[in-house]
C-alpha cells in the first residue's frame, strides 16, 4: 500500500507495471498478473488501475469474474461487450460501462473499429460479496464536464445520473482548459486516486504528466490545475 503519511504521491508513468502482448498494451497502476509490486496492491477499495492500447479487431475473449465492480472509460476509439447475461453494447470515447460480476459472470471486451482503442479498466471492491452479476453502459458527452467533475458511476443512492456500482465509490470525470483549476476534498478515512487521460496538471502544486498516477489521502481538499488542456479521471472509494 501507498504511504499514507505522503497525502499526495505521484506514480510516474513510465514507472507503471507493463506487459505488451503486441494485441494488448497494457500499463498497470497496481499489482496485476505477472506484475507484482508488494507496495502497490491498491489503494482503499480501488484494486486496479490498468491503461490499455487495444489494437484494431483483438480483445479479450470471454473469461470469468466475481465480486468485483469493474468500470471501463474508453478515451478513444470504442470497445465492443458481451457477457453470459446476454448483454451485448458498444461503449464509444468518454463513455463508461460498469459491471458488477456479483456471484460470477462471463465476459469478453473487444475492439471491433478500425482503429486503435485505448481506455482506463478500474475494478473496485464492493461493499458485500455476491449477489446477481449486472452490466451498464451511458454516454457522458465531455462537454457537460467542462470546468468541473461530473459522477459517472456511483455506490451512492443520490447520484442518480450516474450507473450504479456495488461499492462505497465515486468514479468521476472532467475537462479543464488550460489555467482552469477544480477542487475535490477527499473525505478522512476515504482514498482517491486521480490520472490525467490527457493534458498536464498540478495538485496543490505539484506536476503531473498526462497518465501518471496521484494517490491522494483522506483528510485533505486538493486543487488542481490545468497546465494544458486536460482530461481528468478520479475515483474516490473508502
Amino acid at each position: 500500500m501507498i504511504d499514507t503519511d505522503t497525502k499526495i504521491q505521484r506514480r510516474t508513468f513510465d514507472s507503471l507495471g507493463h506487459a505488451n502482448h503486441g494485441w494488448l498494451d497494457a500499463r498497470h497502476h497496481f499489482s496485476f498478473a505477472s506484475y507484482h509490486d508488494p507496495d502497490r496492491m491498491g489503494w482503499g477499495a480501488i484494486r486496479v488501475w490498468n491503461d490499455d492500447t487495444i489494437q484494431p479487431q483483438n480483445g479479450f475473449p470471454p473469461h470469468p469474474h466475481c465480486d468485483m465492480e469493474i468500470i471501463t472509460y474508453v478515451r478513444t476509439g470504442a470497445i465492443t461487450h458481451q457477457d453470459s447475461m446476454g448483454n451485448k453494447g458498444r461503449t464509444g470515447a468518454g463513455d463508461v460501462q460498469v459491471m458488477s460480476a456479483g456471484s460470477g459472470v462471463r465476459h469478453a471486451e473487444y475492439n471491433l473499429e478500425d482503429e486503435t482503442t485505448t481506455l482506463f479498466q478500474i475494478w473496485i471492491e464492493p461493499r458485500t460479496s455476491g449477489g446477481s452479476p449486472s452490466w451498464g453502459a451511458k454516454p457522458f458527452p465531455k462537454a457537460d464536464r467542462s470546468g468541473r467533475f461530473v459522477t459517472l458511476a456511483s455506490g451512492f443512492a443520490e447520484d442518480t445520473d450516474a450507473l450504479p456500482i456495488r461499492a462505497e465509490a465515486r468514479v468521476l470525470a472532467a475537462t479543464l482548459q488550460a489555467g482552469e483549476t477544480l477542487t475535490h476534498p477527499v473525505g478522512a478515512g476515504r482514498h482517491a486516486y486521480l490520472v490525467p487521460a490527457t493534458g498536464r496538471i498540478t495538485i496543490d502544486g505539484q506536476p503531473f504528466e498526462a497518465r501518471d498516477g496521484a494517490a491522494l489521502s483522506g483528510g485533505q481538499t486538493v486543487t488542481i490545475a490545468a497546465q494544458e488542456d486536460a482530461e481528468i479521471v478520479l475515483v474516490d472509494s473508502e
